[in-house]
């Protein structure tokens, strides 16, 4: 989709464990696999290093601006978020030079194929599942064949935001095992698509952020270098006191960024919260538009 998934079900709590039944857990929009089982089962390649890649700083000013091109002049912010296929170099090349340090991000979809994408051709049908509810023209896709053709759209993907200056990558619906993709995607599949994507934006010099996936994230972050989440807040699910076992106060703690966006709250019932944690935390409108308020 052109913008990150919003999901909009309210997130449901983990029922009990009976002798003769199976854990059944809820997201916002349907069951989630078990968080933690699959992670301890599935071996996972080595993550790759990349010790030229930028790694944001754990306060970091941005700007998330998919909606449309940030046009000069732009905002004060250390980073910006935008979308890859629509920016230009020439776009990523005036983020850089006017303020210095400033790395700008290239927004993908690494879950959904998106019908009006110029490499939409590019995608077999045999990878195309179900569509995502509410975003038109979008569909899940098979992460089970990244050793195929959907690799090497995703490939040739990373070499375009590598090949338009960009910094970093955020890959978007990476959560797709916990939704209804038309696919038996399981909590194994996504780890060995998500670890793989982080380690191919390494192998091309570019940092990697974890788009929600909260219950991976105890597995996946020795990959991603940052996090990005939405609405984490509203649906009390930010931290390890919160959740269990996983948590963004885990990326704190290992050093790494943490980035979070609240739609519906307004900033009095997040702020403070997010200040606390170290994230960095924005206000935004749902269509990711030019509109920011930063918690600090």
């Amino acid at each position: 989709m052109r913008l990150p998934r919003h999901l909009i079900a309210a997130l449901a709590a983990f029922c009990t464990i009976a002798l003769t039944g199976t854990a059944q857990a809820e997201t916002r929009t349907q069951a989630r696999p078990a968080p933690t089982a699959a992670s301890e089962k599935v071996k996972l390649p080595a993550p790759v290093p990349c010790p030229g890649c930028w790694r944001p700083a754990l306060r970091t000013s941005w700007q998330w601006q998919l909606a449309s091109v940030p046009k000069e002049p732009f905002r004060d912010v250390t980073m910006y978020d935008i979308d890859g296929f629509d920016a230009t170099k020439a776009t990523v090349r005036r983020l850089h030079a006017t303020k210095a340090g400033r790395k700008v991000v290239c927004y993908i979809s690494a879950g959904s194929y998106e019908e009006w994408r110029p490499d939409e051709a590019d995608f077999p049908a045999s990878v195309l599942g179900d569509p995502l509810d509410e975003w038109e023209g979008e569909r899940w896709l098979d992460i089970r064949k990244y050793t195929g053709a959907l690799g090497d759209v995703m490939r040739a993907r990373l070499d375009m935001c590598k090949a338009k200056g960009f910094d970093a990558v955020e890959f978007d619906n990476v959560d797709g095992y916990t939704n209804e993709t038309g696919f038996d995607l399981d909590a194994a599949d996504q780890l060995r698509y998500n670890a793989w994507l982080a380690n191919q934006a390494h192998t091309r010099g570019l940092s990697a952020g974890l788009k929600n996936d909260l219950a991976q994230i105890p597995a996946l972050l020795p990959y991603f270098d940052w996090a990005l989440n939405e609405q984490c807040w509203q649906y009390k699910e930010c931290t390890t006191k919160q959740n269990g076992d996983y948590g963004y106060d885990q990326f704190v703690k290992a050093g790494k960024a943490v980035f979070t966006v609240e739609y519906e709250l307004p900033t009095s019932k997040f702020c403070a919260k997010s200040n606390a944690q170290n994230f960095n935390s924005l206000k935004k409108k749902l269509n990711l538009d030019a509109y920011r308020v930063a918690c600090r």
